[in-house]
This record gives structure tokens, C-alpha cells and sequence, in this order.
């Protein structure tokens, strides 16, 4: 019970963590976007030096969002009871899928296609590329591949700090 409570907290953490600053500023996530979006975009004179800096930026911090997540699901994991590493991984990476899923279904797939604020000035005439889910299904896959990876990253932690305090 304890893990689905998680999940759903976990969730509603991730949508504000997401919907706010894309609220405020669509193209601050435009890494996110579907490739047709990101390719008008940088056709577009307003974007023509921003894109560049945003792709650097976006790689950093997806790679040190990917430790930083990992240590703090190791924590939540072991502190909801998942002592092993094998315990701690299947918790890290079932709280990682539930959020995933829920990314995939409510925010992008139920949200985002279909909220026009979401829409970068310059691509709003782009309806069919902003419904369309390949994009999204395609990311849902990548971030099973990345919860297996942060869950991993979890279990690693776990018997580092098993290896370092007894």
C-alpha cells in the first residue's frame, strides 16, 4: 500500500514539476517536443540561437537528474522498507514505471496534446504533429529503459552504502 501511495505522490510531484514551467515557457522544454515541432522551431528567426543551448543544457541535467533521482528512490525505497538490493530495485523501478505510465496516458497522451498553452508562438498550426502519439509512445519506452537504469543506479547505492556503513 505504501508503494502505490508513492506512486501516486510521485506523480502528482512529476506533473508540477513538468506542467509549471512549461506553463510559464513552452520552449523552455522544447528537447521534449516531437521532432517536427523542434525542426519549425529552429527554422524560426525568434529561436534561431536558443535552440543550440538548450539541446547542451537539456543533455546535462537529464544525466544528473538520472544520479540525483536514483539516490533520492534509493532513500524512499529503503525508508518504505526495502532493505536488499534486489528489494530496493524492484521498488525504485515500479515507482519509476507508475510515473512513467501516468506521463504517458494523463500528461502527454490526455494533457498535452490537447492544451494549447503548451503550444511554442510560431507552432500552433502544427495541430496534427502535437496529437500525434508516436512521439510520446516512443518516450514511455525510452523511460522504461531509463527506470531500469535508476533502478539499477538504487541497487547500486544501496549496497555502496551497505559497503561503506556495514
Amino acid at each position: 500500500m505504501i508503494l502505490f501511495i508513492e506512486c501516486i505522490i510521485f506523480s502528482i510531484l512529476f506533473s508540477f514539476m513538468i506542467f509549471i514551467p512549461l506553463y510559464k515557457n513552452p520552449l523552455g522544454q522544447i528537447m521534449s517536443y516531437p521532432v517536427e515541432i523542434r525542426k519549425r522551431v529552429e527554422s524560426l528567426p525568434q529561436y534561431k540561437d536558443c535552440i543550440k543551448a538548450k539541446e547542451k543544457k537539456h543533455l546535462s541535467i537529464k544525466i544528473l537528474s538520472i544520479f540525483v533521482f536514483a539516490l533520492i528512490l534509493c532513500v524512499v525505497a529503503y525508508l518504505s522498507g526495502a532493505k536488499t538490493v534486489t528489494e530496493v530495485f524492484k521498488h525504485v523501478f515500479i515507482l519509476f514505471f507508475f510515473v512513467n505510465i501516468y506521463d504517458l496516458f494523463i500528461m502527454d497522451l490526455l494533457i498535452f496534446r490537447n492544451v494549447k498553452k503548451f503550444r511554442i508562438p510560431g507552432t500552433e498550426d502544427m495541430d496534427k504533429e502535437y496529437k500525434n502519439p508516436r512521439h510520446h509512445i516512443i518516450g514511455a519506452f525510452i523511460g522504461t529503459i531509463l527506470g531500469i537504469i535508476v533502478a539499477a543506479l538504487s541497487a547500486g547505492y544501496l549496497q555502496l552504502f551497505k559497503i561503506i556503513f556495514g
